[in-house]
C-alpha cells in the first residue's frame, strides 16, 4: 500500500477529527480519507485504529472487505459496469467481457498509464436502460461494446459528449 504524503496526512487527520465521535465512525472515516484522497493509503490505517482504539486489524479488515475502497491510487477515470440483475439480463456480463479485454485489466485494477480504472458497482439506479456504465459522475445506459469503446474515446480525446 502506498504511504501517505504529508497534504494525504492532513486530510487523514482531519476526517479522524471530524468523525471519531460517531456512533459507527470507521466508515465515515474511511469514506471521508477516499474522498479527499481517491484511495486508503496505508499509513491511515495505525491513526485510524488508534482514534477508535481498535486494532490496525480491525481497521484493515474493514478496508479489505468492502470493495468500494481503494488503496491504491485509481487512474485518472473511474469507469464502473452495473453487475446487479437488471443489466445482466441485457448483457452486462459480455460488457464486463469487452471492457476488460479492451482495458487489458480486470476489475479494481488500473490501465498502465495509470489512465483508467474499472470497477463493478451493484446498482446506478439506471435498470431500465442497462447495461449501465458510470465514467466519472456520468452514467450512461443501453452500452453496447461499441458504446463502450466510444466513451474510451471520448475519455483519449478529451470530448465528453453526453448520450
Amino acid at each position: 500500500m502506498p504511504e501517505a504524503t504529508a497534504g494525504q496526512s492532513e486530510v487523514i487527520q482531519a476526517a479522524i477529527a471530524t468523525h471519531r465521535h460517531r456512533p459507527g465512525a470507521l466508515l465515515p472515516i474511511l469514506h471521508a480519507i477516499q474522498d479527499g484522497l481517491g484511495y486508503i493509503p496505508g499509513d491511515a490505517i495505525a491513526p485510524i485504529a488508534q482514534a477508535l482504539n481498535q486494532s490496525r486489524a480491525e481497521v484493515a479488515g474493514v478496508l479489505s472487505f468492502y470493495h468500494h475502497f481503494r488503496t491504491r491510487p485509481p487512474g485518472n477515470a473511474i469507469v464502473q459496469i452495473c453487475r446487479a440483475e437488471a443489466c445482466q439480463a441485457v448483457g452486462a456480463r459480455q460488457l464486463e467481457g469487452h471492457a476488460k479485454q479492451r482495458l487489458g485489466i480486470d476489475y479494481h485494477a488500473t490501465t498502465r498509464d495509470a489512465r483508467i480504472s474499472l470497477e463493478p458497482v451493484y446498482c446506478l439506479g439506471n435498470c431500465a436502460c442497462g447495461p449501465s456504465v458510470r465514467i466519472g459522475d456520468a452514467v450512461y445506459g443501453r452500452v453496447s461494446p461499441a458504446v463502450f469503446d466510444a466513451l474510451l474515446d471520448q475519455l483519449d480525446s478529451d470530448v465528453v459528449v453526453v448520450q
